[in-house]
């Protein structure tokens, strides 16, 4: 009996062990697939807040609506992009309205098959899609209207891809990469170019809605839930090493330099908005 009941303790103790190091590598797993979306993500909320309480201390609660006429569809309509892909039902859409009692400019109602697996994962990708539907709207701006600052960007784009190892001298690359894309972007030609201050006005109203709203994000973490469980299967199974066999530091350095165009945007746009908040309580 003394020596089943310490066969059963080691049984035990083996599979608690067993359980945490899976609990521990899904984790990482999904951390490593989303984490950097979501870290930026909440970036994006913390500039977009501050710059919209600087442009209403500014121009007051008209400067949501004159940043929201472009940016609130373009976040609306990534949702229902997204939604469809996944095949949500979109059941009602609103594209644009004042700000109700809860400061809603906007809103995409869907529903969708509880035991679709497919659907479900969908929730995270439609409630993160305006985060990409902005990005990819002012990256197609950006080749319209300043084609050089598209093409350095797609440069940076390539050259991250061809990462492999990151180290102190692949980061310092890439910042002075970005640093440089700065400088092109705000050159003196450009500032004689009349469409760029469209091109400006155009980014900061989409840069202005970028971020995600509470509802986006209790949406997208019912999707993240759905992946976790879905990686912790795959590692009971061992087949995560077959699924996830992408090298993720050239996925994390690909999703970063795109996120990367929308935290420089939203970054120059709450400093626009600081300084027009600054001037504004200046002359009061």
């Amino acid at each position: 009996m003394k020596k089943g009941y310490v066969d059963y303790n080691v049984g035990v103790k083996y599979i608690m062990i067993f359980v945490i190091e899976l609990l521990i590598r899904t984790c990482l797993e999904t951390v490593y697939l989303a984490g950097m979306i979501i870290l930026i993500g909440l970036f994006l909320g913390v500039l977009r807040n501050s710059a919209i309480r600087n442009f209403q201390r500014s121009f007051g609660s008209k400067a949501l609506m004159i940043t929201g006429v472009i940016g609130v569809p373009i976040h609306e309509v990534s949702h229902a992009i997204f939604a469809l892909i996944f095949g949500h039902k979109i059941k009602k859409i609103k594209l644009f309205q004042k700000p109700d009692e809860n400061g809603v400019m906007g809103y995409v109602q869907h529903s969708y098959k509880q035991g679709s697996i497919y659907q479900q994962i969908g929730n995270f990708f439609i409630g993160i899609a305006p985060i990409f539907g902005g990005i990819f709207s002012i990256i197609a701006l950006m080749r319209i209207i300043i084609p050089q600052a598209y093409a350095d960007f797609i440069s940076i784009l390539v050259k991250s891809f061809k990462v492999t190892v990151l180290n102190k001298s692949t980061i310092e690359a890439m910042i002075n990469s970005y640093i440089g894309l700065l400088k092109v972007i705000f050159s003196l030609q450009n500032f004689k170019n009349p469409y760029f201050y469209i091109f400006i006005f155009v980014a900061i109203c989409i840069s202005s809605h970028i971020s995600l709203s509470s509802a986006d994000i209790r949406g997208a973490s019912r999707g993240l839930g759905l992946v976790f469980i879905i990686l912790f299967i795959l590692n009971i199974l061992d087949l995560s090493k077959y699924i996830l066999g992408i090298n993720l530091i050239r996925y994390n350095i690909l999703v970063t330099g795109i996120l990367m165009v929308a935290v420089i945007l939203s970054i120059i746009t709450y400093l626009i908005s600081f300084v027009l908040s600054v001037i504004k309580h200046k002359y009061d």
